[in-house]
């Protein structure tokens, strides 16, 4: 673990009773783990504006398995990104609609392509890339 530093910082006293209320809320044991993570975050979303930035994350999506040729499609595209794929969930909602989970890592602009090419394929309801920059 990395040494730990103490640092002062000045901020208005009604946005850090707000900030308190949240953490509160989320049950963050203390404000320095609850200001840490904040900082985590900020630097994950600056690494992932890089296309190149290995990431691993999960598309998510709902559609409907009866859709003429859409499950050929998918299966299509993914053996195209076989490389960036690691794994797949599929899950029969219904009589109609099914929810898979495509868990990915690679370069975030390949994962980005990847999930673009599945969300507009006609029949597929509702798609969500969710995405972490890789840990090192």
């Amino acid at each position: 673990m990395s040494a730990l530093i103490r640092f002062g910082v000045s901020i208005a006293k009604d946005l850090l009773e707000k900030f308190d209320a949240v953490i509160s809320d989320q049950e963050y044991p203390t404000r320095s783990k609850a200001i840490e993570d904040l900082m985590r975050k900020a630097v994950d979303e600056h690494k992932l504006t890089d296309d190149k930035t290995v990431s691993v994350g999960s598309i998510d999506i709902i559609y409907d398995h009866h859709r003429r040729e859409l499950l050929n499609k998918l299966t299509d595209i993914q053996h195209d990104f076989q490389e960036t794929i690691l794994s797949t969930q599929h899950i029969h909602l219904d009589h109609h609609n099914c929810f898979e989970i495509i868990v990915v890592k690679g370069e975030k602009g390949k994962i980005e392509k990847l999930a673009s090419l599945i969300k507009s394929e006609k029949g597929v309801k509702h798609s969500q890339l969710r995405l972490a920059p890789a840990p090192q």
